[in-house]
């Protein structure tokens, strides 16, 4: 039988740790701080599930033009608001309960489970250090899933009090008077809007032009503008110099020399991979100048038998690549049938308000001419569910090859974009044409009709 292990339970260490059981591998799987990793534990779940209320207030806050009225109150928004405590305490406990449906389900595939820390021992072995001591694990395969952890300024040292990463803000127990969130990267957006959703007043500081400056140019203005009409701060091109407690909040100094005042500062700059000392070097995994261990599309390492997937690769820090990266490296280790990742059938999610979903080529590259495509957008306001659904804000851009009019990428900026990109998704993955796009059925109304309309659009005799 062959003996897998894998360091780090997150999205990348259990969906491999489930395939490899599959296969027939004597899986065992070394995870320090909880099966789910930071993913279940403190980053994914965890602010999804806080934004889920967030979704709530803004649905409730822009209700009244659908008539909804409190009985003999009138405005029903202004007499609605959040206990931060209840919906922290639901976030954790969501969390947990998570992390053991996917440890129950480890423990019947037949996976071994150990607390602790693992460390490389050569390519062909893990030193499990547990509470009970080391154990020395060989291994015909091993994955490095390790993940990453937030990154933090020098000058903006992390109390958990005041000044936190996005791991620690659901130990607070009081809504922020006044949140500054540094960094407008895609965690930085999504908690700015979640909270600005509760009913914070929100700063945002970005050190670049716009918000989301990874993201589709057409769709990180749509969510600007939002962000603006409610009511949230935004300081462009402004980068934070330092971050100190003051007697009642927080002083954030910019590098231009202003300072921006609040009750608490949230540091949302980026992440660091989690490659030190796990006897790497020693073994001949290859880190990249970040740190990353380099990884080719079947996610083996530079060493031979080791293989790692997720966050401590730098390929694409989403939960769903970790998984994809797990799972091929096992089909590879254990010689199934295995394709190579593909980066440009990879669906991603901004879960702002509204959401942004993507997939594919995008306008950037297009317009960088590395890729030739035909594109249409369509603006959601024209949509007749959105016009029912009150929603104004938001649309959907296809692009495909000329010619053959085969779908090669897609933005959808509205309320649940997660859920309707998912044709698109399929249809990039299985090279479909718009033509074919177009002729499948649509509910009428819906959101995703215009989907089908966009491909209409874009049909070619």
């Amino acid at each position: 039988m062959t003996r897998v292990v894998i360091v780090g339970g997150g999205p990348g260490g259990y969906e491999a740790a489930l395939v490899a059981a599959q296969l027939g591998a004597d899986v065992t799987l070394v995870e320090r701080d909880g099966v789910g990793g930071s993913a279940v534990i403190t980053d994914c779940v965890p602010s999804k599930t806080l934004i889920a209320t967030a979704e709530v207030m803004t649905s409730v806050q822009e209700s009244g033009e659908l008539g909804v009225r409190m009985a003999g109150e009138g405005d029903l928004a202004g007499s609605v608001g959040v206990d931060l405590s209840v919906v922290n305490t639901r976030v954790k406990s969501l969390a947990a309960s998570q992390s053991a449906d996917i440890t129950r389900r480890l423990e019947d595939e037949g996976v071994r489970l150990i607390v602790g820390t693992g460390r490389l021992d050569g390519a062909d072995a893990v030193v499990a250090a547990t509470e009970a001591g080391d154990e020395r694990l060989a291994a015909d395969a091993v994955l490095i899933a390790t993940g990453a952890r937030p990154r933090t300024l020098d000058a903006a040292v992390p109390d958990g009090e005041r000044i936190l990463t996005w791991e620690q803000v659901y130990d607070l127990e009081e809504l922020p008077t006044r949140l500054v969130v540094v960094g407008s990267g895609v965690t930085g957006a999504e908690f700015a809007s979640a909270y600005n959703a509760l009913g914070i007043d929100v700063v945002l500081v970005s050190s670049r032009d716009r918000v989301l400056p990874g993201e589709d140019a057409d769709a990180a203005e749509v969510i600007e503008e939002v962000l603006t009409r409610r009511g949230m701060t935004l300081l462009g091109r402004s980068r934070a110099a330092s971050v100190e407690r003051c007697s009642d909040g927080v002083l954030v100094t910019l590098t231009d020399g202003r300072a921006v005042e609040g009750s608490h500062c949230l540091l949302a700059v980026g992440s660091v991979p989690n490659t030190a000392d796990l006897g790497l070097g020693a073994a001949g995994v290859e880190l990249d100048e970040a740190g990353n261990i380099r990884v080719d599309k079947v996610s083996r390492s530079t060493a031979r038998g080791v293989y790692a997937a997720g966050d401590c690769t730098g390929v694409l820090m989403l939960a769903s690549v970790a998984a994809m990266q797990g799972r091929i490296a096992m089909w590879h280790a254990l010689g199934d049938a295995v394709t190579p990742l593909d980066l440009k059938t990879v669906s991603s999610n901004v879960f702002t308000s509204p959401e942004i979903a993507t997939v594919g080529w995008t306008q950037q590259a297009v317009d960088a001419s590395e890729i030739e495509a035909n594109a249409v957008t369509l603006k959601l306001a024209g949509n007749a569910r959105a016009k029912m659904q009150g929603v104004r804000d938001g649309f959907v851009k296809l692009f495909c090859r000329p010619g053959t009019g085969i779908v090669i990428g897609g933005v959808v900026v509205a309320p649940r974009a997660s859920e309707l990109i998912h044709p698109v998704s399929v249809a990039v993955a299985g090279r479909l044409t718009v033509d074919e796009m177009a002729h499948a059925f649509t509910v009428y109304p819906s959101i995703s009709g215009s989907i089908a309309e966009a491909a209409r659009r874009l049909h070619m005799r």
